[in-house]
């Protein structure tokens, strides 16, 4: 009995220590110099929420993938549009990319915090 609850705790941390490493997870320093904190919200999903600045409290996008690129839905909170968008890191740096028809671009750059 002992053994299945001590595999179990094994398991359990196991899978918690290999999504904390997910590069995109954390606070990132905007463009316009708002803190966004993008977190899990299940599966290969994170979703980004203002922490502070005018906007602060609202979910702004949801992208999906690991490691280095992601994909999804970013939302501009001044104007409440949500375009396609992307993600890059690459070190400390989050290139963040929002397009429509995927011909009309653009992009900013966020730090981590």
């Amino acid at each position: 009995m002992i053994r299945k609850l001590i595999l179990a705790g094994v398991f359990a941390l196991a899978g918690t220590l290999a999504h904390a490493d997910e590069p995109i997870l954390g606070n990132w320093k905007t463009a316009s110099g708002d803190t966004a904190n993008i977190v899990s919200c299940g599966g290969s999903n994170y979703c980004i929420t203002l922490k502070t600045g005018k906007y602060a409290g609202r979910k702004i996008g949801t992208l999906a993938g690991s490691g280095e690129a992601y994909t999804g839905e970013i939302t501009d909170p001044s104007n409440d549009k949500t375009y396609s968008g992307s993600g890059a890191i690459s070190g400390d740096s989050l290139k963040m990319k929002g397009c429509v028809l995927k011909i009309l671009c653009k992009s900013q750059t966020w730090t981590r915090l």
